[in-house]
């Protein structure tokens, strides 16, 4: 049995964990009832992702490895690298892009995503409401 009173203030310091804030946000709207999922998306090189689609509820990501070119619907198209993260509120906000942006190495993120149970978790937006909706699309680099 160990004394832990014992050990050397070094040692412990040495042994404690890093604790990081990665980000924060002020919490989204959460569907009622909701069903909370963690998914992990892999994307081979140069992988143009999912196409244009929504999510019914929130969504918040980290990137493992790799570099994630993100857009959604008002905001401009941006790189994640890996250990950053990002958020998508869901519900009516159309996520244009989350594309793999180097065409020599995987991109992988990892996602914990509120949904209404019993709704497909990813719905695909049809080219008339691409369309439609045109105008809420931030101006392309």
């Amino acid at each position: 049995m160990h004394d832990h009173a014992s050990i050397h203030e070094g040692d412990a310091a040495a042994t404690r964990p890093l604790v990081e804030v990665v980000s924060s946000h002020d919490a989204p709207a959460i569907p009622a009832p909701a069903e909370l999922m963690t998914i992990r998306v892999t994307l081979p090189p140069g992988s143009a992702g999912t196409p244009p689609h929504r999510h019914s509820g929130p969504a918040f990501g980290y990137v493992v490895r790799g570099e994630l070119r993100f857009e959604l619907e008002g905001e401009p198209e941006r790189a994640i690298h890996a250990g950053e993260s990002f958020w998508e509120p869901g519900g009516d906000v159309i996520h244009y892009q989350d594309a793999n942006n180097l065409s020599d190495t995987v991109t992988e993120f990892v996602v914990m995503m509120f949904g209404v149970p019993g709704e497909p978790m990813l719905t695909l937006v049809d080219p008339e409401e691409l369309e439609s909706r045109r105008s809420l699309r931030a101006p392309r680099p």
